[in-house]
C-alpha cells in the first residue's frame, strides 16, 4: 500500500535524506548534497521576514513502510505577489520509477497548496534563486554539481504523465579555458576602464564582514535579476545565509567585483573550483572523512574545472560589455589554478544577451533543464 505523510519527526527526516542513497546507488553522475544542509532545509515552517512569507512542507511516500519518494512543497508569497500568481512550488522531488509514486508526490503538494488558496503547481523551484531549480531533461551522462539538480532520465516522463507542461527552460554553458584572453575581451575591457571608469577589485573577508560589501553585492544582484523569470528579491537574511555558506569555501581570487570611480559596486561574479568529485567521495557527510575530501579539493588537489555560480551587472550598465572585465580577470587565474574548463549555472534559454557574452570562448550549450507548471486539479 502506498501512503504519503508530512515530515514531522526524526524518522521521516532520516528517510527523506537517505532516499537518494537508494535511488542513485549505481549512478556515477549524481553529486549528493550534504545531509546537514538537507536537514536544515526541510524543516516544516512558516518564515516571515521584512519582505514576505514563506511556507515549507516536506513529504515522504512509503510503500509497505519502505520510502519510495519525497518532495518539498514551498509557497513563496513574495514571488507570488511580485508576479501576480498563486503558485505552490515543488522542490527536491525524488521517486522510484513508478508513476503511482510520482503522482502521489505531486498530488500531496497540490492538496497542500490548495489549502492556502494556490491555483497552480510549478517546479522544481526552491525558496530563492540561489536554490537548485530546473529538472534535468538532457545530458544525463554528464557529471552533476553541488549547485544544480541532477535527476535520472525517467523523471521528465513522470512529470509529463501527471500533466505538467513546460514553463521555461534553462541551459548551461561549458567553455574550455583559453591560454590567452580573447582579443575582443581585451578591447572591451580597456574601453570599460578608460571610458567608463570601471575597474576590478577582489572581495576580502574584511570587506564582507566589516565594511558592508555583502549588502552592496546583493543590491547589484537584486537589481540585475529583478526582471528574470520567477525572481523575488533576496532579503538581507537570505544574503547572509549565502555568504556564510559559500564564502568560507571560495578562493577570494575567484570573486571579482567591478566598481566605478566612486567605489560603487556595479558588477559581481561568484565563481569557485568544482567540488563535484569531492562531494561524491564525501557521500553527503562531513564525517568521518568527508571534510578531508572537501578540504583537499579546495586547498591542494583541485578538480580540473570551475563553476561560474553567479554573474550580475547593474541594469544601467548592461549591454556595454562590462562582463569583459570579469573574463579578463578570471581567465589568467583559472589557468594559474589549473582549471581546464568551466561551466555556468543555469541560464534562461531566451536570455539572448547573457548567452551571447560567451561567444568569443566558443561555448557548448549543455544540461538543458526545465521548470514545469500545471493548474491544480479540483
Amino acid at each position: 500500500m502506498l501512503k504519503v505523510i508530512k515530515v514531522t519527526g526524526k524518522k521521516e527526516v532520516n528517510d527523506f535524506i537517505r532516499l537518494t542513497d537508494y535511488i542513485y546507488r549505481d549512478c556515477k553522475q549524481y553529486v549528493p548534497d550534504l545531509r546537514s544542509d538537507v536537514r536544515a532545509l526541510i524543516r516544516p515552517r512558516k518564515t516571515t521576514d521584512e519582505q514576505g512569507i514563506f511556507y515549507i512542507q516536506p513529504f515522504v511516500a512509503y510503500r509497505d513502510d519502505v520510502p519510495v519518494g519525497r518532495v518539498v512543497g514551498i509557497i513563496n508569497q513574495r514571488a507570488n505577489d511580485k508576479w501576480q500568481t498563486k503558485n505552490v512550488r515543488f522542490s527536491m522531488i525524488e521517486f522510484v520509477d513508478d508513476l503511482e509514486v510520482s503522482a502521489a508526490m505531486l498530488n500531496a503538494v497540490s492538496e497542500w497548496g490548495r489549502s492556502f488558496g494556490m491555483t497552480h503547481i510549478q517546479g522544481p523551484l526552491g525558496i530563492t534563486d540561489f536554490d537548485k531549480e530546473g529538472m534535468l531533461i538532457e545530458d544525463f551522462d554528464m557529471m552533476g554539481s553541488p549547485s544544480t539538480i541532477y535527476n535520472l532520465d525517467y523523471y521528465p516522463r513522470h512529470m509529463e504523465a501527471w500533466g505538467l507542461e513546460k514553463e521555461v527552460d534553462w541551459v548551461q554553458v561549458r567553455i574550455n579555458v583559453p591560454k590567452e584572453i580573447p582579443a575582443k575581451y581585451l578591447r572591451v575591457a580597456q574601453y570599460c576602464r578608460e571610458q567608463m571608469g570601471l575597474r576590478v577589485i577582489k572581495v576580502t573577508d574584511d570587506m564582507i564582514y566589516n565594511k558592508g560589501y555583502g549588502k552592496k553585492i546583493f543590491d547589484v544582484l537584486n537589481a540585475a535579476y529583478e526582471p528574470l523569470f520567477g525572481f523575488s528579491k533576496f532579503s538581507e537574511e537570505q544574503a547572509d545565509q549565502f555568504i556564510r555558506k559559500y564564502l568560507p569555501i571560495i578562493d577570494n581570487r575567484l570573486i571579482p567585483l567591478i566598481v566605478d570611480e566612486e567605489e560603487n559596486v556595479v558588477g559581481v561574479a561568484v565563481t569557485m573550483g568544482s567540488l563535484s568529485k569531492a562531494m561524491r567521495k564525501a557521500g553527503g557527510s562531513l564525517w568521518p572523512l568527508g571534510w578531508w575530501h572537501l578540504l583537499k579539493a579546495i586547498k591542494w588537489k583541485r578538480e580540473d574545472n570551475a563553476e561560474m555560480l553567479l554573474i550580475g551587472v547593474r541594469p544601467d550598465l548592461q549591454g556595454f560589455g562590462v562582463n569583459a572585465l570579469f573574463f579578463e580577470d578570471l581567465i589568467p587565474i583559472y589557468n594559474q589554478l589549473g582549471f581546464r574548463w568551466a561551466e555556468t549555472g543555469p541560464q534562461l534559454e531566451d536570455n539572448v544577451s547573457e548567452l551571447a557574452q560567451w561567444k568569443p570562448l566558443h561555448p557548448e550549450v549543455v544540461k538543458r533543464r526545465r521548470c514545469y507548471i500545471a493548474e491544480l486539479r479540483s
